[in-house]
């Protein structure tokens, strides 16, 4: 296997992070960003009240893109697969 070999799979993980993870980590970042706003402006102290709200609309955002999420992990794991048979020359 040559290093441009490992470097186009390498790219293909991250790229299939990215598309799968970004999602969730920008609505968590998004909500935990509102939570901080309204916690100013009531003055509310509470460290834990950021959690509940995140973890609602992770399951949301789950639930409304999990089957593209699931498409996009199984192309992956597919072209994965075929890639390595290709690379190890059989």
């Amino acid at each position: 296997m040559s290093q441009n070999e490992v470097i186009y799979m390498a790219k293909e993980a991250l790229g299939a992070a990215l598309l799968v993870g970004g999602p969730i980590l920008g609505v968590s970042l998004l909500v935990g960003l509102l939570v901080s706003i309204f916690q100013a402006m009531t003055q509310i102290q509470e460290q834990t009240l950021s959690f509940i709200p995140k973890i609602i609309a992770i399951i949301a955002l789950m639930l409304l893109l999990g089957p593209w999420m699931l498409t996009v992990l199984t192309s992956y794991t597919t072209n994965l697969f075929t890639q390595l048979a290709t690379f190890a020359n059989y």
